[in-house]
């Protein structure tokens, strides 16, 4: 494989909303690690660069912390979304600013797609068309999230030449030795994650934040989250292999602000982030970590709590979903009131606000009522922390698919477009689009 060329691809979104949140294609950049250590020369065209050389526009703010806005272009509505009463955007740069990047480098070998929610695909399949215009003869991959769910529709729609289901490390290995028949001269070893090499980060110009994933997986089977079918079981790095990367960016690339991309990073605390969180405080004091996938609340404990905030914790989000007692149960079991509160008890003690304590709230469940939503909101408010409302997106391969079936007006067997969070699309009488925007309004409002 030494010498080939290797294109990576980062596609545009197609929605009504989109914001980096601290957003890279984490498994794109691993996977083309683990080429560029198989002699590859790889390179990353981001279709969400922000900002770029090209784009007079300004440039959408960024913060300290490096996530914000990204450039956007109000573009038509898919037909089945007409009714939506809100704009429908290309987020990322222009068309005229891909097709200069695709013409600036030297054809290359074979070109690599990432996707990520189920309801972007048109925003991908506008990227491959036109990379397919500038490159119609290289061969294209596509891989990630979409790929993995909809397996099914990405092969009857999109553009590609081939499209990789599941971790795509050793797949894309296997596909390029048929494709070009060599050997890898470096297979990771899936099971032993340190085993791969540190995410391409680098080949991100102006790098702002660096991505960690210090486990895979998730030892919980909550009925909406499809974690467990996109890693089978649990595997964690070694603590320290983590802190030493997390070192390694810091020094050569003087970033110091970090997402945490893990699932169940505080699963059982003592035999993992515990030993973690007391590294960063002994080798790289003073970064700022953040946790957008959420936290288990259940595993934060006085101690816990302490070194978080030592180690430089500053964007806290735990996975409540609900408080109905019942619906905890059924729906996973992860957590209880009880100890939700304990959490943030302890979370207030060692010195975060209400502020950097933001708790998801599930809203626009199969058969949910607003008044659970409203229950959540009260709680959470009450127990001094910030409600973050997180509209319910109906995922295959999950429990709670089925129900969704069942109770949306829309097709979400047909078309991944209408697994569009946005549209609410298990609404119902007991909550109509009406009631979630009065939710949205009264999570925003200070008070109870």
């Amino acid at each position: 494989m030494k010498g080939r060329k290797v294109l990576l691809i980062n596609p545009w979104i197609h929605d009504f909303a989109a914001y980096d949140m601290w957003a890279k294609p984490l498994g794109l950049l691993s996977i083309g690690s683990v080429l560029r250590k198989n002699g590859c020369d790889v390179t990353y065209i981001d279709c969400l660069q922000r900002p770029h050389p090209m784009i007079q526009a300004r440039t959408p703010n960024i913060n300290a912390w490096g996530h914000g806005k990204y450039y956007r272009k109000i573009i038509e509505k898919p037909s089945g979304l007409a009714d939506i009463k809100r704009n429908y955007s290309r987020y990322g740069i222009s068309i005229a600013a891909l097709r200069h990047d695709l013409s600036a480098i030297d054809t290359p070998d074979i070109i690599l797609v990432s996707s990520l929610m189920t309801y972007w695909y048109p925003g991908v399949v506008e990227t491959i068309r036109i990379v397919k215009e500038i490159f119609p003869n290289v061969p294209l991959v596509l891989g990630g999230i979409y790929a993995t769910l909809c397996t099914d529709h990405a092969e009857k729609t999109m553009p590609a030449d081939y499209i990789i289901a599941g971790q795509g490390e050793v797949k894309i290995l296997d596909l390029l030795s048929r494709l070009w028949d060599v050997s890898p001269c470096f297979i990771p070893d899936m099971n032993d994650l340190d085993s791969l090499p540190y995410p391409c980060f680098d080949l991100i110009d102006g790098l702002r934040y660096v991505c960690i994933q210090a486990t895979r997986g998730c030892p919980y089977r909550c009925t909406y989250c499809a974690s467990h079918v996109l890693n089978k079981g649990v595997i964690r790095r070694d603590p320290v292999n983590v802190s030493l990367e997390i070192a390694y960016w810091n020094r050569a690339y003087k970033v110091k602000d970090f997402a945490f991309y893990d699932d169940a990073l505080l699963y059982k605390p003592e035999e993992f982030a515990e030993v973690l969180l007391r590294e960063i405080i002994r080798k790289v004091p003073g970064l700022r970590f953040h946790c957008p996938n959420g936290l288990h609340a259940r595993s934060i404990s006085k101690g816990l709590a302490i070194l978080m905030k030592e180690s430089g914790f500053k964007t806290i989000r735990l996975g409540f979903e609900t408080a109905d007692p019942i619906k905890q149960v059924t729906s996973g079991g992860k957590i209880s009131n009880a100890e939700y509160l304990n959490a943030v008890e302890h979370l207030h003690n060692a010195g975060f606000s209400d502020k950097e304590i933001g708790v998801y709230i599930m809203c626009g469940l199969p058969g949910q009522r607003a008044d659970e939503v409203v229950d959540a909101i009260d709680l959470v408010k009450g127990s001094g922390a910030t409600p973050r409302i997180t509209e319910y997106s109906p995922i295959p391969q999950t429990k709670d698919w089925q129900d969704a079936l069942r109770s949306s007006a829309y097709p979400l067997k047909d078309d991944p477009l209408f697994h569009n969070n946005t549209i609410l699309p298990c609404r119902w009488e007991g909550l109509t689009y009406e009631m979630y925007q009065d939710i949205k309004t009264y999570a925003r409002s200070r008070g109870g």
